[in-house]
């Protein structure tokens, strides 16, 4: 009986690649046995380290909020590889901010990258896949389920992605292509952690998850890597949360079961 979680013989486009979820992507389907994976970011010497650690690598300098780029890159990956089976679009930004204040540059450049980037790539991958079928899994967030303080302008972007994820798999199902999103919550990345803390540290911040503790990006991976699989044959238009339970509930101090 084969492994339903392999991903032997298929060729990936993960965006956002360079570092956080999107290389623990890569190097998810690197060890799957896909057969290649494109990594694609605007960071190209993170990118290029990623590329030279693993031999069915290559790296690709990609703007996603650029049109004409995501063609290129979607045409050159097929004309290359042969074809497109999976497509991550994974690259976002983040803002802390009050919605009022929050500059209207910021949030415009935030829905940029977060929401016309993915919708870039929907429209870029979908003709490719159409021939033979593929999966589409796009990052969106807890925060595009249960808004947060002070990340108003980004929970707005992910509550757009699961929107266009939902609509994308009403349209694409009936080509064989499924449409998925994961919604990840207190991940341990560069652009959640600039400073580099160490997972301990992170630890001490999400003692109101019911796991009591943060999320790495791996952990991330592992459940965008069923969804790319023949495990997650059935899942179309399917929201995977991945937080440790941090919006299952809340807890009520000083009743029963509370840890304060």
């Amino acid at each position: 009986m084969s492994n339903p979680y392999l991903l032997t013989g298929r060729v990936a486009i993960v965006t956002g690649a360079a570092r956080g979820i999107g290389k623990a992507v890569v190097e998810a389907f690197v060890e799957a046995d896909a057969a290649h994976v494109v990594a694609a970011d605007v960071l190209q010497d993170e990118l290029n380290e990623l590329a030279e650690a693993h031999a069915r690598v290559t790296a690709a300098v990609l703007d996603v909020t650029d049109q004409d780029a995501w063609r290129k890159l979607a045409a050159a990956t097929v004309a290359a590889q042969g074809g497109l089976d999976i497509l991550i679009n994974n690259a976002g930004i983040l803002v802390f901010n009050l919605l009022e204040d929050t500059p209207f540059d910021d949030f415009r450049r935030l829905m940029d990258v977060n929401v016309n980037g993915v919708f870039l790539g929907i429209q870029a991958a979908a003709p490719h896949m159409k021939k033979g079928g593929g999966v589409i899994i796009n990052t969106s967030s807890v925060s595009g389920v249960v808004p947060n303080n002070a990340t108003g302008a980004y929970g707005a972007s992910k509550f757009a992605v699961r929107g266009l994820t939902r609509s994308a798999a009403l349209e694409l199902g009936p080509h064989g292509i499924r449409v998925n999103s994961v919604h990840p919550g207190g991940v341990n990345t560069p652009m959640t952690n600039p400073f580099g803390q160490p997972q301990e540290v992170i630890d001490q911040n999400y003692q109101f998850v019911p796991l009591q503790r943060g999320c790495r990006p791996d952990e991330v991976a592992k459940g965008v890597l069923f969804l790319a699989s023949d495990a997650g044959s059935y899942c179309n238009g399917a929201e995977l949360v991945i937080d440790g339970g941090m919006i299952a509930g809340q807890y009520l101090p000083g009743m029963p079961g509370s840890l304060t």
